[in-house]
C-alpha cells in the first residue's frame, strides 16, 4: 500500500523544507483515514514486510526477483509511516523471515476464530485465499482511492474459481509480482476449468496423463515450478505474533506526539482530517475507575492535622504560586491522595494554620509527590515555608524513562502516560475543570494537578525500576533540584555600569558596520533581509551562488563565512561584522531585561531539556554567552561579586570528556599519560606524529585536540578535512594513526554503536539511558544521526552525571561547614561560587576535594581554579 501511494502521488509535490519526500507517508495515512471513516472498525493494526530474507527467498533466489530499483524518494519514507502509525497509537507489525502477508492472515483467522469481520486492506492478490464469509479484501484497483471490497462472489466472478482455490489457479497461472512464472500456454480460464474439473490442485496433479494437447505437455514438463508455486503463495496462519487481537484495538491518537510528528512531516491538511475524524478524546479516569476526590478547603489548624492525619502513603502536593517582584510566592498548597484532597489558602491562612502545614511539608517521613519540584521549592521559600520527603517530580521522571520528549508538562504527560486530558492548574484562573472535580477556581485546579501528579508517580514506579532509573531520582536528580532552587534565588550580580557601556559599545560596533557595508556597495541595504541580501551579492555583484534553498540561495551564517573565504569581498566582511556585533548587542539585551529589583540575574535551570543529561539555563540561557572571544569574555566581566562578599571563584574540569573516553575505553596509552600528569594532546601529538612531545608544534596539537573531542562526536574524515581546512586524504591519514596508535578509543568508539544497536540505548557511567530507536532505521541520514548521538550521549552524558555528583557534594559540604559561601552558577563544566569573607581557603579546598571525587574513573579529574572581582576575571 506505501508502495502504490508513492507512485499515486508526485515525489515532487510532497517533499519537507529539509528535502525529505513524503507522498507514500502522505498517501499511506490519507488511505487509513479514509478506510477508518469508511469502515468504523474497532481494532486496526498494520504489518509491514522487512528487508531481511524470508523463507520463500531461501527456497526460491529468484523470489521477487525483477523488480525495479526501489525509487530513491521513497527511502525513509517506510520508518515515517511507522512514526505516524506510532502516534496514532496503531500497532505496526514485522516478523523477521516473514512477510506481512502472512502476519495479515495470522491476524484475519484469529479474528475470524473470535467472530468478527475482519477486513484486509492488501494489494496483494494472495490475500484473495484469506476471503470467507467472514473475511473481505479491500483490494486497490487504480492507486489509493478506488478500493472496492472483494469478497467470494467477486473473486469466482473474476477468477472462475472460489477463494480458498485461487492459490492453485495462482500456481498454474504464475504471480508477475512475485517473479513466479506460470505454465506456458496456460491463463485463467484453463487453469480455472481444471480446478473445478478435478476438484483442486492435488487432483490436476494426480491425473496429470489425462490432461491433453500442448498445454497438457507443457503442464507435465512445469510441474515442479506450480508445485513450488503453490507452497510459496501458501499464506501462513498460524505465526507467534508479537501482538494479541486485543492489543489492536483503535484508540484515540496521541495528540502531541502527532502534532509533534505532522509538524515536522508538514501535514496541516492531514491533522485537521485526523482530529476531525477522531474528535477530541473524551476525558477518562485513571483506569482504576478513581475520579479525582472531592477536596475540603482548611481554614483552621484543627481540622488541617485531622486530616493529614488520615493520609497513608504518598500524596500529591501541588503550590499555587503569584508573582512576587522577580520572584513567585506561594498564594495555597493542594495535597491529594488516592480517596481524598484538600487544599489551603495561604492568603488567608493565620499563623497556627500555616505552622500546621508546615509542620507536614517538612515532615521527610510523609512522603510527597511534586511537578516541578524546583518551582514549588523557590515558591513555598519566599513565603518561608519549605518542603521535605518529596520521593518523586514526574517532570523529572518522565525525562529519565523518556528523555527526548519535547515536554514534560503536567497535560502533556497526563494525556501520553494515562490518557487523561485535563487543563493545568493555573493560580490565577477560576475556569472549566474536566476530570469531575467539585468546585472550580484555584483551588479545584490545583487539587486536580496535585492528583494527576500522584496518578502518574504511581505509574512511572515500574518503568523507573524495567529502566534501573530509580537511583538517578531520588540520589540524583531530587537533591540537586533543592540545590538548583538554591542557586536560582540567590542570582548572580552584575554591574549596571558595564552592562550600558558594552550596550553602547556593540550598538556603535553595529552601525559602523552597517555604514561600511552601504559604502562597500555604494546604497543601503536592508541587512536582515535574505532577499535583498540575494539581490546584492548574486545579482548586483556576481558572488558565486551559495546552496539553492526554495527562495533563492541561501545567505546563512556558514555559506557566508565560505563566500567570504572565497572572495574576500569588502560587503561580506561588513556584513559578517555587522551581524556578531547585532548577535553580541542583543544577548547583552536581554540580560540587562533580566536583571532583578536585587540588582541580580535569576537564570532558572532545567534538569529535563538536555537528552544527555546536561543541565541547561535559560530565561536568560548564561550557557551561550562565548568564552574564547574578546567581546565573550567582556560580556562575562559584567557578572561580579555581590555585596558582603569578597570575590568569586570559578572551578572547572580540564579535559572532563577525554577523561572519561580514556576511562570507558580503557586505553592504556590515554590512561598512563593522565596518569602522569601529562599534556595529553601534547602526548597523543608526539604518538600520532611519530615525533618527541617537546617536538610537537601548536598546529599538531590543535589537530589532534580537533581529531580527540571530534572522533567522540562522530566526527567523519571529511568533517575534520573541512574543520582542520587540511585535504580529505590527510584527515583519513590522521585518524588512522591515531586509531593505529589508541586502538582501545577505536575499539570503544565502534563497540558503543553496536551494543546500543543490541541494546537500543546507551548508558552513561552512572547508567542514565539514552532511547536511540532510529539505530535500526531503515533511513541512512536518520541512522547516521542516531550512530553519532550513540557515540557523544555515553561521554556527555557521564560528564553531565559527574557534575551534578560535584554540586550535590559542594553544596553538602559547604552547609556542613556553616560556610556563608554560596554555589551561583553551573556553566557547562564550570561551577561557580560567591565567597564570603574570610572563606576562600576553605572555598578553594572543597571545590577540588569535592569536585575531583566525584566519580571513580580509572584517571584523575583535576580541576582548575580561577578568582576575581568578576566572572571573566575568575576565568583561567
Amino acid at each position: 500500500m506505501a508502495f502504490r501511494a508513492f507512485y499515486a502521488l508526485p515525489p515532487e509535490n510532497f517533499a519537507t523544507d529539509t528535502g525529505q519526500h513524503t507522498n507514500a507517508v502522505h498517501g499511506f495515512t490519507s488511505m487509513l483515514l479514509t478506510m477508518i471513516r469508511q469502515q468504523k472498525p474497532t481494532h486496526v493494526a498494520v504489518a509491514f514486510d522487512l528487508d531481511t530474507p524470508t523463507f520463500r527467498s531461501e527456497e526460491y533466489a529468484d523470489y521477487k526477483g525483477g523488480r525495479n530499483k526501489t525509487p530513491e524518494e521513497f527511502h525513509g519514507q517506510i520508518d515515517l509511516i511507522i512514526k505516524v502509525m506510532e502516534a496514532m497509537r496503531i500497532p505496526t507489525v514485522a516478523v523477521d523471515g516473514f512477510e506481512a502477508d502472512d502476519i495479515i492472515a495470522t491476524l484475519s483467522t484469529q479474528g475470524e476464530a473470535a467472530g468478527w469481520d475482519v477486513l484486509v486492506v492488501s494489494g496483494d492478490r494472495d490475500a484473495f485465499q484469506l476471503i470467507t464469509d467472514k473475511v473481505l479484501v479491500l483490494y486497490p484497483k487504480k492507486g489509493i482511492s478506488d478500493i472496492p471490497p472483494m469478497d467470494a462472489a467477486a473473486v469466482e466472478a473474476k477468477y472462475f474459481v472460489p477463494p480458498n482455490r485461487y492459490p492453485d489457479l495462482a500456481a498454474l497461472v504464475g504471480e508477475s509480482a512475485d517473479n513466479l512464472p506460470g505454465v506456458p500456454g496456460v491463463g485463467p480460464k484453463t487453469a480455472a476449468k481444471w480446478i473445478t474439473q478435478y476438484g483442486g490442485l492435488e487432483g490436476i496433479l494426480e491425473n496429470l496423463d489425462a490432461i491433453g494437447g500442448k498445454v497438457g505437455d507443457s503442464l507435465r514438463q512445469h510441474v515442479d515450478s506450480v508445485k513450488r508455486n503453490r507452497r510459496l503463495n501458501h499464506l501462513l496462519r498460524d505465526m507467534d505474533l508479537p501482538v494479541a487481537l486485543e492489543d489492536t484495538v483503535l484508540h484515540h491518537p496521541d495528540r502531541e506526539q502527532v502534532e509533534e510528528l505532522f509538524d515536522t512531516l508538514q501535514f496541516n491538511t492531514l491533522r485537521k482530517r485526523l482530529f476531525d475524524l477522531f474528535g477530541e478524546e473524551e476525558t477518562v479516569d485513571d483506569g482504576e475507575g478513581h475520579r479525582v476526590p472531592t477536596h475540603r478547603s482548611l481554614t483552621t489548624a484543627g481540622a488541617l492535622r485531622e486530616w493529614l492525619a488520615g493520609v497513608d502513603g504518598k500524596a500529591g502536593v501541588q503550590v499555587a504560586a503569584a508573582p512576587a517582584g522577580h520572584l513567585t510566592e506561594a498564594v495555597g498548597v493542594a495535597i491529594a491522595t488516592e480517596h481524598k484532597a484538600a487544599w489551603v489558602d495561604l492568603a488567608s491562612a493565620d499563623a497556627d494554620l500555616e505552622n500546621a502545614l508546615s509542620g507536614w511539608l517538612l515532615d521527610p517521613a510523609a512522603p510527597k509527590v511534586v511537578h516541578e519540584y524546583k518551582e514549588a521549592l523557590k515558591a513555598l521559600d519566599a513565603r518561608g515555608l519549605s518542603l521535605a520527603g518529596v520521593v518523586d517530580d514526574p517532570s523529572i521522571s518522565g525525562y529519565l524513562i523518556q528523555p527526548d520528549r519535547r515536554s514534560y508538562d503536567l497535560p502533556d504527560l497526563s494525556q501520553v502516560h494515562l490518557k487523561v486530558t485535563f487543563a493545568a492548574a493555573d493560580a490565577s484562573s477560576s475556569g472549566q475543570l474536566e476530570l469531575g472535580l467539585d468546585g472550580d477556581g484555584t483551588a479545584a485546579a490545583n487539587v486536580q494537578s496535585a492528583y494527576v501528579a500522584l496518578l502518574l508517580s504511581r505509574h512511572f514506579e515500574t518503568l523507573l525500576v524495567e529502566r534501573k532509573a530509580e537511583h538517578l531520582l531520588t540520589e540524583l536528580e531530587l537533591p540537586l533540584a533543592k540545590v538548583l532552587s538554591r542557586m536560582e534565588l540567590a542570582g548572580i550580580a552584575v554591574s549596571a555600569d558595564r552592562l550600558d557601556e558594552l550596550m553602547d559599545d556593540f550598538t556603535k560596533a553595529m552601525n559602523a558596520a552597517q555604514e561600511a557595508a552601504y559604502a562597500a556597495i555604494g546604497h543601503e541595504v536592508n541587512l536582515g533581509s535574505p532577499k535583498q541580501l540575494q539581490e546584492v551579492l548574486f545579482d548586483e555583484l556576481g558572488l558565486p551562488k551559495t546552496k539553492k534553498i526554495k527562495t533563492g540561495y541561501t545567505t546563512d551564517a556558514a555559506s557566508l563565512k565560505a563566500l567570504l573565504e572565497k572572495t574576500g569581498h569588502e560587503f561580506l566582511v561588513q556584513l559578517m561584522a555587522h551581524r556578531e556585533a547585532s548577535k553580541l548587542r542583543q544577548m547583552v539585551e536581554t540580560l540587562k531585561k533580566s536583571v532583578g529589583e536585587d540588582g541580580r540575574i535569576h537564570t532558572t535551570y532545567a534538569q529535563n531539556v538536555a537528552a544527555t543529561g546536561r543541565i541547561s539555563s535559560n530565561n536568560p540561557n548564561l550557557q551561550n554567552i562565548p568564552i574564547r572571544t574578546e567581546e565573550g569574555r567582556r560580556v562575562r566581566g559584567i557578572f561580579v561579586v555581590g555585596d558582603g562578599y569578597e570575590c568569586l571563584v570559578a572551578a572547572d574540569y580540564s579535559q572532563i570528556e577525554m577523561r572519561i573516553m580514556a576511562h570507558l575505553s580503557g586505553d592504556a596509552g590515554l590512561i598512563k599519560a593522565y596518569a602522569d600528569g601529562e599534556d595529553l594532546h601534547r602526548y597523543v601529538g608526539s604518538h600520532v606524529f611519530n615525533v618527541a612531545p617537546e617536538e610537537v608544534t601548536g598546529a599538531m596539537r590543535s589537530k589532534v585536540k580537533a581529531m580527540s573531542y571530534g572522533l567522540a562526536y562522530g566526527l567523519t574524515s571529511f568533517g575534520l578535512s573541512k574543520q582542520l581546512e587540511i585535504s580529505v586524504d590527510e584527515a583519513r591519514t590522521l585518524v588512522r594513526d591515531y586509531f593505529d596508535r589508541f586502538g582501545g578509543v577505536r575499539d570503544y568508539l565502534r563497540g558503543v554503536v553496536d551494543q546500543a544497536r543490541v541494546d537500543g540505548y546507551t548508558t552513561t557511567i552512572e547508567g542514565r539511558r539514552r532511547y536511540l530507536p532510529d539505530l535500526t532505521s531503515t533511513d541512512r541520514q536518520l541512522r547516521e544521526l542516531a550512530e553519532r548521538v550513540a557515540l557523544n550521549s555515553p561521554i556527555q552524558g557521564s560528564a553531565a552525571d559527574i557534575i551534578k555528583h560535584a554540586m550535590l557534594d559542594v553544596a553538602a559540604e559547604l552547609d556542613r561547614r556553616g560556610l556563608k559561601s554560596r554555589m551561583l552558577l553551573q556553566v557547562h563544566d564550570e561551577l561557580v561560587v560567591e565567597v564570603a569573607p574570610g572563606e576562600r581557603e576553605a572555598v578553594d579546598e572543597i571545590l577540588v576535594a569535592r569536585m575531583g571525587g566525584a566519580a571513580a574513573l580509572s584517571v584523575p579529574l583535576e580541576v582548575q581554579l580561577g578568582a576575581g572581582n568578576s566572572w571573566n576575571d575568575a576565568g583561567h
